[in-house]
């Protein structure tokens, strides 16, 4: 069968991964959100850790803190520290103590570079389950809120007189990026799940007429980046996860070029 070939289901997870991960990534880049959606992944090897300590899959730890990782900063947010200062204690904090928990899991081998870089080649045909899952999820998401999502961000006051909680757009965003998270692990890492949120958003920006192509492009762009990306590494020897990351910087470095160049002309 097709699956058969870990080439084949490497492809599709990283471009399962790009697909989900892209358009969210439009609305991180709108919103300023790009450490907020650091310390999720950060929080995401604390998940690990306390799977593998109860026997659980590494899906359901890692999207049940990023969760709580989420609710604990918009409880506390607001009460006397910097948004920026809470992300970096909590982020930090729970990367640091699921990297310590792991190493008092008697009987559990794990492979720490696996889930701090990614390890996109070893993806099984139920890894690829739960990545085009956790996929499909998170773009029914987006797409069943993407008017109500795009008003509050734009404008959360026209959002209120809309009727529109700008609140639960929040909560909304936070759970899709929890997916995308946890699906993304096994594919470029904790370290780098925020370079395959932004990057592509960033790099078609100057080039995008509306939010809608905006998503649409970004999500070809990380489509793009994951399928080079993989080949080069496979052709070069080189990591797998930051080769799809160095691919989407190379993207994006040609778009800077190219919007300064059109505004030069």
């Amino acid at each position: 069968m097709i699956l058969d070939d870990f080439m084949t289901r490497a492809t599709l997870a990283g471009i399962g991964t790009g697909l989900a991960a892209a358009p969210l990534g439009c609305f991180v880049v709108w919103r300023r959100m790009a450490y907020f959606g650091d310390a999720t992944a950060h929080a995401a090897i604390l998940g690990v850790a306390l799977s593998l300590a109860l026997s659980l899959p590494v899906f359901i730890g890692t999207l049940v803190v990023a969760l709580m990782m989420a609710t604990i900063v918009a409880l506390i947010s607001g009460r006397g520290y910097a948004m920026d200062t809470l992300l970096g204690v909590m982020a930090h904090s729970a990367l640091a103590f699921g990297l310590v928990g792991v190493t008092f899991l008697d009987g559990v081998r794990i492979d720490l570079m696996a889930y701090l870089f990614g390890d996109i080649l070893s993806v099984s045909r139920a890894d690829l389950a739960v990545v085009w899952g956790g996929a499909l999820l998170v773009l029914a998401l987006i797409g069943w809120r993407w008017s109500a999502l795009l008003t509050a961000t734009l404008n959360p006051d026209l959002a209120r007189a809309s009727g529109i909680d700008p609140k639960r757009e929040q909560l909304v965003l936070t759970l899709a990026l929890a997916v995308v998270v946890a699906v993304a692990i096994k594919v470029v890492g904790v370290l780098l799940i925020t370079a395959l949120l932004i990057i592509p958003a960033a790099t078609v920006r100057p080039f995008a007429s509306t939010p809608e192509r905006m998503g649409l492009l970004a999500a070809l762009v990380a489509m793009v980046s994951a399928w080079a990306g993989l080949h080069a590494s496979y052709a070069l020897d080189t990591p797998t996860g930051p080769t799809i990351v160095c691919v989407t910087a190379l993207l994006f470095s040609a778009s800077t070029v190219a919007s300064g160049l059109r505004r030069a002309a």
